[in-house]
């Protein structure tokens, strides 16, 4: 396939400038997608232009990506009810500098014919002037235009409106294409569909101030098969920073994708080709039960984010649900591979010395209702200790039990865990 061909295989088209595909399919393009840095790290939303920067690159066209420093003291109204708070310019310029890490994950800045590139924005927008801008960008656009966008249009309906500095965003953004364009020869931005009136301010101020033909293309709002927003939960999308969201947690979000969704996921976040892709599609519906498609997606991605040591770790983690053998791994880790089963703090003193017996332990985890139970449950095999089955009701748990002195799991049956917490 031409790039054309496979961006619309794997559905990342969702709108083109007239010209796109034969422009890319004549000439070795150079194509920049803007980073929003209001936030320390990236998510996984952002991975579809990532991957389209990579898709780009890896057909010969020559990417950039902006880490947005100057335009991130402003803010993106697109897609937004309401006012951004305004970020520090210290805390901006620290998440550039993580964004700019994650992106070296993906892009090949060594490449001979068509090295990548990450750029701050900041080199030219915290420079120039408020009169220069007006004059040289501003004239270029009608208030009626800019009104006649969506990201402005939107707001304006509402009771709070949008301010003169979201309102300014799109002349800042079309002037970093512009910028691109003197600098770089880049004559492509690409984004996501809700920044598509950004863009093509872009291409126009192109066409007006210099007289010469720019390019856009969009990607589509990802979502779910229920039409669901893509990697949004009730706290936010899974970021790419293995601070916020742990490799195991990434990997449990791509492992626990729909059958519905997986493969249409696999052409947009993977490098999988469509024989690859096909055979997988086909175990989805011979095969569902063995999630093989899910399980290629999360170790593809995650490797792809966190490198193998990354899906090492997040395979040994999702086996230890399982009853898999949890040496090796620390409180923390554990904390967080169990973090949605019920749990119970234990004063540390409670294993100190003889400890607590075994069966007292399960009743105060809430694991049994009674010590009697409690300990039927211990001789009719059904009871796990750091997923060690343990036999005698006897028995009794001590500090030395404990995983870094902290924690420890207790497992009733095959998978009803509970997390004990020394305080």
């Amino acid at each position: 396939m031409d790039i054309i061909e496979e961006l619309r295989w794997r559905g990342s088209i969702h709108d083109a400038t007239p010209g796109v595909e034969d422009m890319l399919g004549s000439e070795k393009a150079t194509v920049y997608v803007g980073f929003d840095p209001t936030a320390r790290s990236l998510h996984v939303g952002n991975l579809v232009p990532i991957m389209g920067l990579v898709r780009m690159q890896r057909h010969g066209h020559s990417p950039i990506a902006i880490a947005g420093a100057g335009t991130g003291m402003i803010g993106d109204p697109s897609g937004r009810d309401d006012e951004r708070q305004l970020l520090s310019v210290e805390e901006i310029d620290s998440n550039v500098e993580n964004i700019k890490l994650q992106l070296a994950h993906f892009l090949d800045f060594d490449a001979s014919a068509n090295p990548a590139r990450i750029i701050n924005n900041a080199d030219w927008l915290r420079k120039v002037g408020m009169t220069d801008f007006l004059r040289d960008v501003g004239k270029h656009f009608t208030v009626n235009y800019m009104l006649a966008k969506e990201s402005v249009a939107s707001r304006m309906v509402r009771e709070q409106g949008v301010s003169y500095t979201e309102f300014s965003y799109m002349l800042l953004q079309a002037y970093d294409y512009l910028v691109l364009h003197d600098e770089y020869g880049c004559n492509l931005q690409m984004g996501g569909s809700d920044q598509w009136g950004n863009i093509l301010a872009g291409v126009d101020l192109i066409r007006r101030a210099r007289g010469h033909q720019a390019h856009a293309m969009s990607y589509p709002l990802i979502t779910t098969a229920s039409g669901a927003k893509f990697g949004k939960s009730v706290g936010g999308a899974p970021t790419l920073d293995p601070e916020e969201t742990s490799p195991y947690r990434f990997y449990q979000f791509w492992i626990n994708v729909d059958d519905a969704d997986v493969v249409s996921y696999m052409k947009l976040f993977t490098l999988l080709d469509a024989d690859e892709i096909a055979r997988f599609e086909d175990a989805v519906v011979t095969e569902p039960q063995k999630r093989e498609a899910q399980r290629a997606l999360a170790a593809t991605v995650t490797e792809m984010v966190h490198g193998s040591a990354g899906v090492t770790t997040a395979q040994r983690a999702t086996e230890v649900l399982f009853g898999g053998d949890m040496d090796g791994f620390s409180a923390s880790e554990l904390l967080d591979i169990f973090a949605d089963v019920p749990s119970e703090d234990v004063e540390r003193t409670t294993l100190h010395g003889d400890g607590i017996g075994l069966p007292q332990l399960l009743t105060q985890a809430g694991a049994a209702k009674s010590n009697g139970e409690a300990r039927r449950l211990i001789e009719g095999g059904g009871v796990y200790l750091n997923n060690q089955r343990m036999s005698d009701a006897r028995g009794t748990v001590t500090l030395d039990n404990a995983i870094d002195g902290d924690v420890v799991v207790l497992r009733r049956g095959a998978r009803n865990y509970f997390m004990v917490r020394l305080v």
